[in-house]
């Protein structure tokens, strides 16, 4: 008695031959492995801390009536930070602040002011030398000018109080974005070029030959390219973990969630790529059609640096585009110690992108 078709089986061996079709692909392991191990080498080898970066926080009990703090707020390299106290300490503890700074007026006639900083463990010791440099001069061209009757208008404590913090190194801002882009390149442009190429060589008209069904021949591909950035996200988290010591902060927990938040991301890029697979007419028409969905967010999704360095009418924008959330949620869970859980609004805006990409891939889909 002949056994009954088993479109499992098959959607297994179309999902077996395409991995094996992927990695003997060059252009793939190129820009899914190579591609993003590059900046990873690069930015791993340029140190363990940020570069110069002065942002900074005025303590709550500050004296914002003087002169000094409105001469401060108004220099251009420092950057003032208004927050909450309990999210200005969590900042300060991960480095994203330099110092607290507290400006009191001075009880001797020595000073019209005193200033204090409050630092931690966590950030570059250049950007506190630079902003005690930054003061120092503002002082001293103060000086002359408004407090003659006095030898100075402010003493700065050579003494910073310091809290225990952790190191934010430059890894651990770019192996998560290098990640998320590999994750939405493999997405859009791996899915728009197999399915594309799989309609004009036929392979799919004889495809349709066979008792396979229609739905497992698209998981069989899909799973193929799963399984195939799932891979180059393993070797991309433990490259960065064991050669430049990116940060796990909850170890092989924090590993499995970034891997489920990768298959997540994948999932949403590759609605990208099916509906860029419709959409083209021919081969050389993907390319710049994918690059109108992937290049804005290499630039604009903090990729390489924080957005907050774009203008303020372009980081809107910045917030809107999938990607962005996609990499805010992996620094997340790696370095704040977050769970999945916790990235509620990240996934939510995942998961809109995600409908709208597949709304629009139903309507554009082709078969042949």
């Amino acid at each position: 008695m002949p056994q009954p078709y088993n479109q499992f089986r098959a959607m297994l061996a179309i999902t077996k031959a395409s991995l094996k079709a992927v990695f003997r692909s060059p252009s793939a392991v190129i820009f899914s492995f190579a591609f993003p191990m590059i900046f990873i080498l690069v930015f791993g080898f340029i140190g363990g801390g940020g570069g110069i970066n002065v942002r900074i926080a005025f303590d709550k009990r500050s004296d914002t009536t003087a002169v000094l703090y409105h001469a401060i707020k108004s220099v251009t390299g420092v950057r003032t930070v208004q927050k909450e106290e309990k999210e200005i300490i969590e900042d300060l503890e991960k480095g994203r602040i330099t110092a607290i700074v507290n400006i009191q007026k001075s009880k001797d006639t020595l000073s019209a002011y005193k200033i204090s900083f409050k630092s931690s463990g966590a950030v570059n010791p250049q950007n506190l030398q630079v902003l005690r440099s930054i003061i120092e001069s503002i002082v001293k061209s103060m000086d002359e000018d408004k407090f003659p009757e006095r030898k100075t208008v402010a003493t700065i404590s050579k003494n910073v109080e310091e809290i225990p913090g952790r190191v934010y190194r430059t890894i651990d801002f770019i192996l998560p974005g290098q990640l998320g882009f590999s994750l939405m390149s493999a997405g859009v442009f791996g899915v728009a070029f197999i399915f594309f190429n799989l309609r004009q060589t036929l392979v799919l008209k004889r495809f349709f030959a066979t008792p396979i069904k229609r739905s497992y021949i698209v998981l069989g591909e899909g799973l193929s390219r799963v399984i195939f950035q799932l891979i180059t996200a393993v070797v991309i988290l433990l490259a960065g973990h064991y050669f430049f010591n990116f940060t796990l902060i909850h170890g092989f927990t924090t590993f499995i969630e970034l891997l489920v938040l990768s298959f997540i991301g994948l999932l949403v890029f590759m609605g990208f790529g099916f509906v860029v697979s419709g959409v083209a007419k021919n081969e050389s028409v993907i390319p710049p059609l994918a690059n109108l969905f992937t290049l804005p967010q290499f630039l604009l999704a903090g990729t390489f640096f924080s957005i907050d360095n774009f203008p303020s009418w372009l980081q809107p924008i910045c917030r809107v585009l999938p990607l962005t959330h996609m990499n805010d949620a992996m620094r997340n869970i790696a370095f704040e110690g977050a769970h999945l859980t916790d990235c509620g609004k990240q996934l939510g805006v995942l998961a809109i992108w995600g409908v709208i990409s597949y709304v629009a891939a139903i309507k554009v889909f082709k078969w042949e």
